[in-house]
């Protein structure tokens, strides 16, 4: 084994007198490797990795390096001792420029020639592909991850945490990404990945940490392990993964779209003449690879994005009847009472508010509904605190900022908050990415659920293995147009990937 570059010994820290973070924690980071921090969605992974970014301070134990004890009581203070994090929410400057967002904050910003030739550099260095002159609103997911990356290098680090790096990405781009990893580490650097991927942990890995409760429960080598047993020391028991598919007799028509075309903001067609049904109790799972369309898909039917042409309208269960979704904004849906509820990719940007608690967000699509200028929170409080107990999240209190708990509890907010406004027509859009395998399935068995109880529910997903065990039809998308609709109890893996990278030829 190579040469220590940082210990934490008997770490700490808790969140008022309920919640502890980490207990007792000791890790040890060494030269040139790749250690994955495992663990459950509110196990404290990002938290142990926040102390050592200066952005929470232990309550007891002691960070060493280079045979010392060092404080770290803020970013800049991580920074000077070669240690920067790429957060899961980037803190980037959407009006600037990528160099600009680099250097912001140095003294040397005054010598941008200097600094972009030094950038360029890095770049060069570890394979990273990026426009410097680039506005940050116009860039992917993938290209504003690897600025974080190169911001962090430029910025002098030696150690480099990265918190769910993969969530959002591709498998083209996951790919790009560890040959990267793997540049950085052949140069010396140490890089600690916080992750719920177990088939990324075996490929990209040399040891694995699991944290469960705060504690950590075991280190091992990447030869020694395999996914089963990290699964157990993850959740503290052997267990079965089994995604429990219901048929549901009596169904009704509940959604019916037709010819529905979007534009995004580019004039790129991206959903493309699309047309299906969708039935009360029956899971439709979406497929297609990132980009296809999906997202504006989902979007367009809750007013989020301003349809082309087509029609799409929902069949209430309730005495409200047909109505028309095309020309209505969400608000306007909402206002109607169309009973059509929404979990979108963005968490913490379009579904829920950071800065808000549990309530304040459950608040939010009732707020208009009162009878004055004051709003009522006593029912809304009520719904949250139902929520917070049935889904098991795993929060200080009600008011506690959503924004400060772990994924998996956030994404328990947003779809607690969405069933229980009882919804006929119930979108998910990667209702588990970024979760680990216990809330993941936590999420499944709510759909299915819904699904019972006469919901139509509509899925999108990445992972093909969970599509095909949920869904009850599976919908595929290619280039923004429909390719095809599969059932999901026949349907193979491979049918499934084939129409999602190759569209039909339309008949003549």
């Amino acid at each position: 084994m190579s040469e220590i570059a940082l210990s934490m010994r008997g770490i700490s820290k808790s969140f008022g007198k309920k919640v502890q973070a980490n207990k007792n924690v000791d890790l040890d980071i060494y030269k040139g490797e790749i250690l994955s921090l495992l663990g459950e969605n509110g196990s404290g992974k990002t938290t142990l990795m926040n102390m050592l970014s200066g952005v929470y301070y232990p309550d007891e134990g002691e960070i060493v390096m280079n045979g010392e004890k060092v404080d770290i009581t803020s970013p800049k203070d991580a920074y000077d001792l070669g240690i920067g994090m790429i957060h899961q929410h980037f803190k980037l400057i959407d009006v600037f420029t990528a160099l600009e967002n680099i250097l912001i904050g140095l003294p040397s910003a005054d010598k941008e020639k200097d600094c972009r030739k030094e950038v360029e550099d890095i770049c060069s260095k570890y394979g990273f592909e990026l426009d410097l002159d680039k506005k940050i609103y116009d860039m992917s997911v993938s290209e504003k991850e690897t600025l974080e990356i190169v911001k962090t290098l430029y910025r002098g680090a030696d150690i480099l945490i990265l918190d769910e790096p993969t969530a959002v990405l591709t498998p083209q781009e996951i790919r790009k990404l560890f040959a990267i990893l793997r540049n950085m580490k052949a140069d010396g650097k140490s890089i600690v990945i916080i992750t719920h991927k177990l088939n990324e942990v075996m490929e990209i890995s040399d040891r694995i940490s699991v944290l469960r409760k705060g504690e950590n429960v075991g280190t091992l080598l990447k030869e020694e392990t395999n996914e089963q047993q990290l699964t157990e020391l993850m959740v503290g028991e052997k267990i079965t993964l089994d995604i429990a598919r219901d048929y549901v007799e009596d169904k009704a028509k509940r959604l019916e779209v037709k010819d529905l075309s979007v534009r995004n903001i580019d004039g790129k067609l991206v959903v493309d003449h699309v047309s299906f049904d969708l039935y009360s109790g029956e899971i439709l799972g979406i497929a297609g690879i990132s980009g296809s369309g999906q997202k504006e898909l989902l979007e367009a039917i809750m007013g989020l994005q301003k349809c082309e042409e087509g029609s799409s309208v929902i069949y209430n269960s309730t005495a409200h009847g047909v109505h028309e979704l095309v020309g209505l904004s969400t608000k306007e849906i909402i206002a109607h009472g169309l009973h059509l509820a929404f979990v979108p990719e963005d968490r913490l940007g379009m579904g829920l508010v950071g800065n808000m608690g549990m309530t304040d967000n459950v608040m939010l699509k009732r707020y208009r509904k009162g009878n004055g200028p004051f709003l009522h929170r006593k029912q809304p409080e009520v719904t949250a605190q139902k929520i917070k107990d049935e889904l098991e999240v795993l929060t200080p209190d009600l008011e506690y900022p959503v924004r400060k708990l772990s994924g998996g509890n956030v994404q328990k907010i947003l779809v607690g908050r969405e069933i229980n406004n009882k919804p006929t027509v119930l979108m998910t859009a990667y209702a588990v990415r970024g979760l680990d395998i216990n809330t993941s399935y936590a999420i499944y068995n709510l759909l299915n659920e819904q699904k019972k109880k006469g919901v139509a529910v509509i899925y999108v997903g990445e992972d093909l293995d969970v599509l095909l065990a949920l869904s009850d039809r599976i919908m595929v998308l290619c280039s923004g147009k429909l390719n095809g609709i599969l059932d999901g109890r026949s349907a193979s893996k491979e049918e499934v990937g084939y129409l999602m990278t190759n569209l039909k030829q339309e008949e003549e």
